[in-house]
């Protein structure tokens, strides 16, 4: 199986075109104020155009509002909508209903229990999203860099296509690949010199590595 490589929060220009140019399957812009990574609808609205037939477009939300989710479902025109949030299964249903994407639903994950929660989205979401659980009092649910011990998701059955994410590296992610056979494997914080700020190299570092490890 082929892995695929989303990059998510990007923001500039220039870190877009790492990911593009990479050959990165998805791109993700974050919608959530507390995020370093967040971006206004003008400014994502700008870079979706650039991305636009390249890769798939993901919109990164947290227990968005209706209002929130039609203003970014109208102006950027995602592929897929994240939902990184407490969304429930209802939830789920009634946004790819309401709104025509794709959905990929972000698990938060320490435990093989946390890991086997995936199993009441799976008929509701296009990909499950296992992602390391945040620090308690954490203002974010994801993007701290984090991994999680990817043996708890030996409870998951493979025929489930998920993403991995949570603390992937260039340095790592042909180990997680290994591991844990993903669909997809999600970085932002992995390929960035501080919050928010993202590197060419190391997305090109990163996708590189992932390229290698489908190789072998």
């Amino acid at each position: 199986m082929t892995t695929k490589t989303k990059i998510c929060g990007l923001n500039t220009r220039e870190a877009l075109a790492a990911a593009i140019d990479g050959g990165a399957d998805y791109v993700g812009f974050v919608f959530f104020a507390p995020s370093p990574r967040h971006l206004e609808i003008a400014a994502a609205r700008r870079l979706a155009e650039q991305a636009r037939g390249r890769g798939d477009i993901v919109a990164l939300t947290v227990d968005a509002t209706d209002a929130v989710l039609d203003e970014i479902a109208k102006e950027i025109a995602p592929d897929f909508l994240q939902l990184h949030g407490s969304e429930t299964p209802e939830r789920v249903v009634e946004v790819k209903e309401k709104f025509g994407c794709k959905i990929i639903k972000a698990m938060p994950v320490r435990t093989s229990e946390d890991a086997a929660l995936a199993k009441t989205y799976t008929k509701v979401a296009d990909l499950i999203l296992f992602d390391a659980k945040a620090p308690s009092g954490a203002t974010r649910p994801g993007g701290h860099g984090q991994a999680f011990d990817w043996a708890v998701l030996d409870a998951v059955s493979r025929d489930i296509p998920f993403m991995l994410s949570g603390g992937l590296t260039p340095d790592n992610v042909q180990e997680a690949i290994r591991a844990t056979c993903p669909q997809s494997v999600d970085v932002s914080s992995g390929v960035e010199t501080a919050p928010g700020v993202k590197d060419a190299d190391l997305i090109r570092r990163f996708l590189q590595a992932v390229k290698t490890a489908n190789q072998s």
